[in-house]
């Protein structure tokens, strides 16, 4: 890890400032800063910018910070601490400025908020790091307790089941605020699979360590979806929706995986565009 701080992509940082239109400066309320997991940087660049079409939609003026990079997750997970902490330092320091921080990923912002502290424990920013931790939310979070906005004028007309990510719901305590923010959009049909609160069987590098453990964790997951008659299933974690989605394909499963912002961004003319 040392040595090699993954860049966030630039092609993301321009299509966040072109493609959305901005609001007039009378309906600003704070400035938000993304913070956009390695996840949707890398893969799923749709989710940042979904989120972001959200925030603005609701009056909110968004920052992208171009110098942001891996807020230290895997390497933190796995053991590797001396690695992690100067990520963690530098997110501090990116983000030090922002009124608030949103990310589309609960597990990312539990290490800053939940994590931070213990990996910092003898930094001279320790203290900085506990304070910016206030103010990093996870999205549906945001929304709801902080802006305290439940219907953001959303329309998806499928059946959707949502899948309890492990850090949101044990870290963060997030249950209410993903289901408030579904059962507000237009059309859409919530429908509460079986043992929605249990692990994908993702868990960053668990993954890769123990194939098999994870596989049938995540084969039980996507077998509850199914079973749920849903059309599609979403979560706070585009990580988790990784895990279930690889597996759902390869039972050629018609159950779809979208995450939480994705279905919040979806308005009455782009409903074509799911696929």
């Amino acid at each position: 890890m040392r040595g090699s701080l993954l860049p966030v992509t630039v092609k993301l940082k321009t299509e966040i400032a072109v493609v959305i239109p901005r609001l007039s400066r009378e309906n600003v309320m704070i400035q938000v800063a993304l913070f956009i997991p390695c996840f949707v940087d890398q893969l799923s660049p749709q989710i940042g910018l979904d989120m972001a079409q959200v925030l603005r939609r609701i009056g909110y003026e968004v920052n992208f910070p171009g110098d942001q990079t891996c807020c230290g997750q895997p390497a933190f997970n796995t053991g590797y601490w001396q690695e992690a902490r100067p990520l963690a330092e530098r997110f501090v320091k990116v983000f030090r400025s922002a009124e608030a921080v949103v990310s589309p990923s609960a597990s990312c912002t539990t290490m800053v908020r939940i994590f931070y502290p213990e990996l910092l424990a003898q930094s001279a920013i320790r203290q900085e790091a506990i304070e910016l931790g206030k103010r990093v939310f996870e999205f549906s979070e945001f929304l709801v307790d902080r802006a305290h906005v439940s219907d953001v004028g959303a329309v998806f007309p499928h059946k959707v089941a949502y899948h309890d990510a492990c850090h949101a719901l044990r870290e963060l305590h997030l249950k209410r605020q993903p289901r408030e923010l579904l059962g507000k959009v237009q059309g859409l049909e919530l429908v509460e699979m079986a043992y929605s609160e249990d692990c994908c069987g993702f868990g960053g590098t668990f993954a890769t360590k123990f194939n098999m453990i994870s596989a049938a964790m995540g084969d039980s997951k996507a077998g509850n979806a199914e079973a749920s008659g849903a059309e599609f299933l979403t979560s706070t974690d585009p990580s988790c929706l990784m895990q279930i989605e690889g597996i759902l394909r390869r039972r050629n499963s018609k159950v779809r995986t979208l995450h939480l912002a994705s279905i919040l961004a979806q308005t009455a003319g782009m409903r074509e565009a799911i696929r």
